[in-house]
């Protein structure tokens, strides 16, 4: 895949990158917008499939990214309860250094069985990693704490969940709010990409279900607000700047279970020690969107991949620094379109809203 010349001046550390590229070199600042989607499949390589179940009882669903020919895989965990499924595989070093489909659930741990099925739908296509006599799929999984929210505690995401997600994956605009692994969250399902001056595109996914808050009790703004990009959330501030009914009462959240489940993606040449370096510095961003994060209820997990397969010695230092921490502020931004899409928030602040179609 040819790429635009690169920029070997970009700056190598930053809070928020883009903040630091537009302080510095204002120029560069604009260059970085949101992909033609402004969600995970922006990133070529990459097909999305929900599936959910709301009503009867259920309230809660599954949510599947293929990578149906393989692409480098990796995972960070820094919540406190985490459910995942094959991530000891995404660890630098190992065999295994793609994987070809995450899966991201409902369920608490009774949800990682969804990933069967994904692994079903792949063999039936023949994608995995191949051994004598066939393939075994690659499918590292991750779930959040949704028990109960449509009122059984026994209806939850199984085999069948994780097949028809995979079934339903398409490259087009991901859909966001009350759908897939967001069904049964306490705020739904955001995503977002962005194009970074050198060409690649970096994107990211989250089921936002945390035992902290989005939202500036202060403000009554998301703490994610200052990541956007091109007027993308079209919030009003309150006048005067303060929230006019602050709510500070985390009660019910903070000693509950929850969890954050995420992906960060790219069509850089990223190697697995990268991968894992992104999606560390993804999980550590979440920081700059929810507080408090990765509390002992919370289960936060972050994975990366990346599309594109590594030449030796292809990136610089400063472009890996830039995509690590877009793909922190992609996930910081798709954390704020988790909660103004899921509805809640803006029926709530209506004000605030009044800008969003």
């Amino acid at each position: 895949m040819n790429k635009p010349s690169r920029n070997r001046t970009r700056p190598a550390f930053g809070w928020s990158l883009a903040l630091i590229l537009g302080l510095l070199a204002p120029g560069c600042a604009e260059a970085q917008v949101p992909g033609s989607t402004n969600s995970l499949t922006d990133v070529p390589g990459l097909t999305v499939g929900h599936y959910e179940r709301i009503g009867d009882g259920f309230q809660t669903g599954t949510t599947v990214i293929l990578t149906p020919d393989g692409a480098t895989a990796s995972y960070s965990t820094m919540g406190g309860g985490p459910g995942t499924k094959e991530t000891d595989l995404l660890v630098p070093g190992g065999l295994v250094t793609e994987a070809h489909a995450i899966v991201l659930s409902g369920g608490s741990a009774y949800g990682l069985d969804s990933a069967t099925g994904v692994m079903r739908w792949l063999e039936e296509r023949g994608s995995g990693y191949p051994i004598a006599g066939g393939v075994v799929p690659i499918v590292p999984a991750a779930i959040l704490f949704d028990l109960g929210r449509g009122g059984d505690f026994s209806a939850r995401p199984d085999a069948d969940f994780g097949y028809r997600a995979a079934e339903a994956a398409h490259d087009g605009a991901v859909a966001m709010g009350r759908v897939g692994a967001g069904a049964g969250a306490r705020y739904g399902l955001g995503t977002a990409s962005v194009v970074l001056p050198n060409g690649y595109t970096v994107a990211a996914i989250v089921g936002l279900n945390p035992g902290g808050a989005p939202v500036d009790p202060t403000t009554c703004l998301p703490y994610g607000l200052f990541l956007e990009l091109e007027g993308e959330f079209n919030l009003v501030r309150p006048e005067g700047g303060a929230c006019p009914d602050p709510d500070t009462n985390l009660e019910g959240y903070e000693n509950s279970f929850n969890t954050t489940i995420a992906l960060v993606a790219t069509d850089a040449p990223l190697n697995q020690t990268q991968a894992q370096r992104m999606a560390l510095i993804a999980n550590s961003g979440l920081s700059r969107s929810i507080r408090p994060i990765h509390n002992l209820g919370d289960g936060d997990v972050v994975f990366a991949i990346a599309t594109h397969t590594p030449p030796s010695n292809e990136l610089t230092n400063q472009e890996l620094h830039q995509i690590y921490n877009m793909g922190a502020d992609a996930l910081g931004r798709a954390v704020v379109h988790a909660l103004l899409v899921e509805g809640g928030y803006c029926e709530e602040h209506p004000e605030i809203c009044a800008r969003r179609e």
